[in-house]
């Protein structure tokens, strides 16, 4: 049994191998600063505001929603389509999965998709069984894309063979759904494991991984948000599949998602400035970048 579990071991092992797994937390912080220092002011523009607008999971994972307070902010979403005809309206409303329903049932503007979070989010320490089930109900009421946590506790402790199953099987569950794997860089602590987390995410099926749950002390980094980058980058080049990149929690300014955006076209490229591949996690940055693009004040979300 134990010769067949390091089999097994190596096998994620090996699939580690193919990429540069050992970082330095300074480096990785110093081509940040570079990058940002470089290239945000430049990219502090109108067009790039819209695209950001256009790229959010405009979220509402409070313990005090309810079918009433989830309708009224599907409703915004639809006021929108009225208000703002010539932009292009947020990228999905993420919500909790018994209020997937009532998204579906609400929401009348195209091309708006409806997220959920499962798998014992934010913690992800529930039964794999209640994951499944979660997951499925949550695709059976109305969910077209499905944010899950990875089990940190897992990866941690080197149980990688469990981490990657779980992923698998619940992106079995999704089918063609996306599904977000949210790495919670903030609990990884160091980017060589934020590295090993993204890539072994990728391995299991992961169509995009993201940074956070905001539920954490630290949410999204720009320094986070590098070395998934340039894990995507790398994974897209030796399997020649593209996933996306999420950053969520704590990003209630404008200029924090630009510096988002910023990492995303500097790494990854034009092909992913879009929101196939690009996704912000916010609830209050809406607003704010609304308010920019229009020049007033605007309280719409």
């Amino acid at each position: 049994m134990e010769h067949q579990h390091k089999e097994v071991q190596s096998k994620y092992t090996l699939a580690l191998n193919k990429y540069n797994t050992h970082l330095h937390d300074d480096e990785v912080q110093a081509k940040v600063d570079n990058l940002i220092g470089k290239y945000l002011d430049g990219n502090n523009n109108l067009e790039v505001k819209k695209l950001l607008f256009h790229c959010i999971d405009l979220t509402s994972l409070k313990c005090t929603d309810s079918e009433e307070s989830v309708m009224r902010f599907t409703e915004k979403v639809n006021e929108f389509v009225d208000k703002y005809p010539d932009l292009d309206n947020v990228a999905a409303i993420c919500v909790y999965p018994n209020m997937a329903e009532i998204v579906s049932d609400s929401l009348e503007a195209d091309n708006v998709k409806i997220a959920c979070v499962t798998g014992g989010f934010p913690s992800s320490q529930t039964f794999m069984e209640v994951k499944v089930a979660e997951t499925a109900m949550a695709i059976h009421t109305g969910a077209e894309e499905i944010d899950i946590v990875m089990p940190i506790g897992k990866f941690l402790c080197g149980d990688y063979e469990g981490m990657c199953d779980e992923i698998s099987e619940l992106k079995d569950i999704c089918g063609e759904k996306p599904l977000k794997v949210i790495l919670e860089t903030g609990a990884l602590m160091t980017s060589s494991n934020i590295k090993k987390a993204s890539i072994l995410s990728m391995y299991s099926g992961a169509d995009f991984i993201k940074t956070s749950t905001g539920k954490e002390a630290i949410s999204a980094t720009p320094e986070a948000a590098l070395v998934m980058c340039e894990a995507i980058k790398e994974y897209y080049k030796e399997t020649g599949r593209k996933v996306g990149f999420k950053a969520a929690g704590n990003i209630d300014s404008v200029k924090k998602a630009i510096a988002y955006y910023t990492i995303v076209k500097e790494v990854l490229g034009e092909e992913w400035l879009n929101n196939n591949l690009f996704r912000i996690g916010a609830s209050r940055l809406a607003n704010q970048l609304l308010s920019e693009i229009t020049g007033e004040e605007t309280k719409l979300f």
